[in-house]
């Protein structure tokens, strides 16, 4: 056996499907030598049936997970059949709770199988009708009426007390997510909080001993998650996103759903007071009609308006948490809204807390085989909610010592050709075309 072949055994290929209102994106990779995320595969798609973080269409869902999930097996060169996939939307709620255990057997001291039969336990708590429990996060712990215990493991004592941070969802949200994935010849391993898994590839332990907010602005919706001690403190999703934005400049200016799209990302300013009066883009007119002047000034005011309301939003949940003057390490914004520009400044003028952009790059190893563009754009905001499923999923395969499931294949080329060929089918059975920019620069004249 080669050495490629034993690591391939120890560190498991995990994948990450990130099933966004704007794309689709499956993510696969391993933990690396170093430590580090490896990522061996990435595939992207059109996301046409998700409405704010929720399925709305179970086909169009259907399809681009497949063709995600075809992209990124072909690259990887692995069989994809078990994804982590994340869960967002309106309907997330969370608690807190606190749970405990009388320990009878007194000579032996505290192990993980307490603390797993603890947090089990929560999971038989009644929630409300039509609502499920999603995640039970542990904080801190009692033992023998000792409060503030972060690990109890290898303790003695008899009463186990804790204090749960607990998640719960709409039951026919989840169902759907779950039938999509199945629909899709896939089995999902766990659904995660998308939040949770954009603060594992952005947020160091250092911000969350410190206390910090991660704010994700995604297409639907922004996810807001405060951390304090290390321990996660409050979650919340806001039903607005960069999308929001998007019908803003729609209607605010006039024009075409993916011109405003692309005046948002290419000239978009969250700060109107940053811009000069005299910018001025030029968007070519409908047929036989004359070109359209915006001013770019006029624009960020837009843009200006809709972000002051997720911010003050966001800062809502901060203020409503407790958490608000116990956040040294401030907002950490991610998602591909925070790439506007001056959205830093923004957020720090209405919150008054420091601001930074979150990247994903901190956790990524370099992999030699993947093209130089696909793992710079892995580097982006916006994948950063993909990358972090990924590293979840590793670390419950890892905790769990479950053994790897995807397949590697040897036969690289002869894989790589039929996945192509299928691939190839799909895309000219929907007839869809997955370009990003159908304008093209010198239709934009300043």
């Amino acid at each position: 056996m080669d050495k490629s072949s034993t690591h391939e055994k120890s560190s498991p290929i995990v994948v990450g499907l990130d099933i966004g209102t704007t794309k689709i994106c499956a993510i696969v990779g391993r933990r690396s030598k170093n430590g580090k995320i490896e990522v061996l595969g990435i595939g992207k798609a059109e996301s046409a049936g998700v409405t704010r973080g929720m399925v709305s269409n179970i086909d169009k869902t259907v399809q681009g997970i497949t063709i995600a999930v075809d992209i990124a097996g072909t690259q990887s060169n692995v069989e994809i059949r078990v994804v982590n996939v994340g869960i967002a939307g309106q309907h997330i709620k969370s608690l807190q709770h606190r749970g405990l255990i009388t320990r009878k057997d007194l000579q032996s001291e505290i192990s993980r199988k307490d603390i797993d039969k603890l947090v089990e336990d929560m999971y038989n708590l009644v929630m409300p009708p039509g609502e499920e429990i999603i995640h039970v996060l542990p904080q801190e712990f009692t033992v023998d009426n000792e409060p503030g215990i972060k690990d109890p493991i290898g303790m003695a004592g008899v009463r186990l007390e804790a204090n749960f941070h607990i998640i719960s969802g709409q039951v026919t949200a989840i169902k759907n997510i779950v039938k999509c994935v199945n629909k899709a010849s896939l089995e999902s391993q766990e659904l995660i909080l998308e939040p949770l898994a954009s603060s594992e590839s952005v947020l160091s332990d250092e911000e969350k001993e410190a206390g910090v907010v991660l704010v994700d602005i995604g297409g639907g919706t922004t996810d807001v998650a405060i951390f304090h001690e290390g321990i996660i403190r409050h979650t919340a999703v806001i039903p607005f996103g960069g999308n929001s934005v998007t019908e803003d400049i729609r209607e605010g200016c006039s024009v075409m759903r993916n011109i405003a799209e692309q005046l948002k990302v290419r000239f978009g300013s969250a700060l109107a007071e940053e811009n000069k009066e005299n910018e001025i883009v030029c968007v070519p007119g409908l047929r036989g009609r004359e070109p359209k002047e915006i001013s770019v000034k006029n624009l960020a005011y837009v843009i200006q308006a809709r972000m002051e309301e997720i911010v003050e939003h966001v800062y809502y949940e901060i203020k409503s948490s407790g958490y608000e003057k116990k956040l040294i390490a401030g907002i950490v914004i991610t998602g591909g809204g925070a790439q506007l520009k001056h959205l830093p400044q923004l957020v720090e003028y209405v919150t008054g807390l420091d601001c930074r952009v979150g990247y994903p790059n901190e956790h990524l190893a370099k992999n030699e085989t993947l093209p130089k563009n696909i793992y710079e754009e892995l580097q982006s905001p916006t994948f950063a909610t993909g990358i972090g499923l990924l590293i979840k999923g590793i670390q419950k395969m890892e905790y769990n010592d479950i053994p790897t499931n995807v397949e590697v294949k040897t036969d690289k080329s002869k894989y790589t050709d039929e996945r192509k060929f299928g691939l190839l089918g799909k895309l000219l059975e929907t007839g869809k075309k997955f370009i990003k920019d159908d304008i093209k620069d010198e239709d934009f004249l300043k």
